[in-house]
């Protein structure tokens, strides 16, 4: 098996290896850690068919985690994808007239987040292990709602690692809201900020890059890393439910082993498609990759034109987990348009932050192919969660509903009739005010709490472990805080 390392985006120096990648989180001068070169599937389609979730993560991931052994993957994949996902499937299908709908909501936070964070845990300590590293780990996370707590139960109660995660205050649903600052655990710490998720994230990459800071870390036996998507230890486990589906397809004569189909996924920082891209790299025979935004439009327009412009107005929407104007996971996008040329990416990066804008070349453009942007207005998004209740009787959530009309648009406007998995980031319980007024107006004066009972009614499906009674839980984290002083919040976590 070829061995591969990692390299930063914005930067040809020194390259790492996977365990380091982890551990670090976040390349020197900003920039994210990429492989330095593709991983080459060791097995054909027809060899991993009959592979279970946890089987056909050991296959994928051992191909980019080549300095992990054999039973330390193992280890790390089995302690992830347990008892904690209520079903033994992880990632199931579900058929709903001509969609399908990849469900990634069956884990412990009810978001796509947690296939990756259920296992980020295992891979940061054992690669601090690998490294011999004895300093503190620090978890620093900025989340859209889901992230936050997906990080938050990930790492709760792990010796030797604190998580710090910041939210903004009014920038999460209720429930999201209630399941961070409920949240248990000696080593977890959670603060509302009184900007939106640009700044959270913003301020969380300012943190990392003070090298001053970090030093002052180090004297007092801390270290930084990250849970959010930037992190390569939360992007390569994500590859994996992409195979998952496509390969229950064929199980399922849904498709013809090789045939082509369409993902389109609801898309904030750009992390969930960026593994979609990973996968057709490896091989996985997918045709578009279709990007589907709320009225944050910002990767629609730069999928259209080539020029990313952040400076628009914010927009809080009933998708809030893809209310972000700042897309982290596109830089690793550019570094592959760029065909791998690191002063191109940092010359885009500084023009983003001195400017608010960039615009790729023509020859950037064309290896765009294969993308395809997409965006849903709020009333398209209600009208999509009616639409498919009424027709189907199945209840999905704001972000699926996003990407369901978006992919209803393109395939009209196209003419594409290709078989399409929509990718569902989360379940409908975490935004139930927004999704049951959607089906019907009567419930627009009750809240996310009493609602849930009515959703169990309408959907037959009961209501999530995880959620039920939430709001009778007791409120441990209160602290909130303006944008400008979250570093001065992790030096008060932290004792400095």
């Amino acid at each position: 098996m070829s061995q591969i390392s990692y390299r930063s985006t914005r930067d040809e120096g020194q390259l790492v290896s996977s365990a380091e990648a982890i551990v670090k989180g976040i390349a020197q001068g900003g920039g994210l850690f990429v492989p330095d070169k593709m991983p080459k599937l060791t097995k054909d389609l027809q060899g991993l068919m009959d592979l279970d979730y946890k089987q056909l993560a050991y296959e994928i991931l051992s191909l980019f985690l080549t300095d992990f052994k054999e039973e330390e993957l193992k280890q790390c994949i089995n302690s992830a994808y347990d008892e904690k996902f209520d079903t033994p499937v992880i990632a199931p299908v579900n058929k709903k007239g001509n969609k399908y709908f990849l469900e990634l909501f069956h884990g412990p936070t009810l978001a796509f987040k947690d296939m990756a964070l259920s296992i980020l845990p295992y891979l940061l300590k054992t690669a601090a292990k690998k490294l011999n590293i004895d300093k503190e780990i620090v978890i620093l996370a900025a989340t859209s709602g889901d992230t936050g707590k997906a990080a938050l139960e990930g790492f709760a109660d792990v010796d030797g690692i604190k998580i710090i995660v910041f939210f903004p205050q009014n920038g999460v649903s209720e429930v999201q809201r209630k399941q961070m600052i409920t949240q248990t655990g000696n080593n977890t710490y959670v603060i509302g900020i009184d900007g939106n998720f640009d700044d959270a994230q913003s301020g969380v990459k300012n943190i990392f890059t003070d090298e001053a800071f970090k030093k002052e870390l180090a004297n007092n036996n801390h270290m930084f890393s990250s849970a959010n998507s930037i992190n390569i230890g939360r992007l390569v486990p994500q590859v994996v439910y992409y195979f998952y589906v496509y390969l229950q397809m064929c199980k399922n004569k849904e498709i013809e082993l090789g045939e082509k189909i369409n993902f389109v996924v609801p898309t904030g920082n750009f992390g969930n498609i960026l593994a979609g891209y990973y996968a057709k790299e490896l091989g996985l025979p997918i045709d578009q990759l279709i990007c589907a935004s709320n009225e944050n439009k910002v990767l629609f327009d730069f999928l259209s034109t080539g020029t990313y412009d952040k400076d628009r107005a914010f927009i809080l929407t009933t998708s809030p987990s893809m209310d972000i104007l700042i897309s982290s996971n596109l830089e690793r996008l550019l570094y592959a348009l760029s065909n791998e040329n690191v002063d191109t990416v940092k010359t885009l990066m500084e023009s983003l932050t001195t400017k608010g804008t960039y615009t790729i070349n023509e020859d950037m453009k064309k290896n765009l192919r294969g993308f395809v942007g997409g965006y849903a207005t709020e009333k398209e998004t209600e009208i999509a969660i009616k639409e498919v209740f009424e027709e189907t009787g199945y209840v999905m959530d704001t972000h699926t509903a996003v990407a369901y009309a978006v992919h209803n648009k393109y395939k009209q406007n196209s003419g594409d009739d290709k078989k399409t998995v929509v990718v569902s980031t989360a379940s409908p319980y975490k935004f139930t005010s927004d999704v049951m007024k959607s089906i019907d107006p009567k419930y627009s004066e009750q809240n996310e709490f009493s609602l849930m009972e009515e959703m169990e009614k309408v959907s037959k499906v009961s209501i999530p472990k995880p959620i039920k009674d939430l709001d009778k839980r007791p409120i441990l984290h209160k602290k909130q805080c303006k944008k400008g002083e979250m570093k001065q919040q992790v030096e008060e976590i932290l004792g400095l």
